[in-house]
């Protein structure tokens, strides 16, 4: 179940977190000894839809209205939302460099 959030979007004012170019992760990792890897797709489900924005996401369907508690698809900055999330949440290892995201 999908909802189409494009008039929303224009309303929407631009979050600007940086997302890491990827070549500048190839470059710091190319001196570690041990690498592995984590696969965060469509990550932004993760992050919890406050009150005052879940009314902004309802979508109707046949059966009734639907409230997304989470962030859906479709919606602008939820990846630079997502990555704010994570430099925050790994901020310590992050400064100590050992993990890259």
């Amino acid at each position: 179940m999908g909802g189409d959030f494009r008039a929303l979007n224009t309303y929407i004012v631009p979050e600007r977190y940086p997302i890491p170019k990827f070549q500048i992760d190839l470059t710091q990792i190319s001196q570690a000894v041990y690498i592995t890897t984590m696969d965060a797709l469509k990550g932004f489900h993760q992050n919890v839809v406050t009150p005052r924005a879940k009314k902004y996401l309802r979508i109707i369907v046949h059966c009734g209205v639907y409230e997304y508690l989470r962030t859906p698809s479709g919606i602008k900055d939820a990846a630079s939302h997502f990555q704010r999330m994570m430099n925050e949440i790994f901020a310590e290892e992050l400064s100590e460099g050992w993990l890259i995201i």
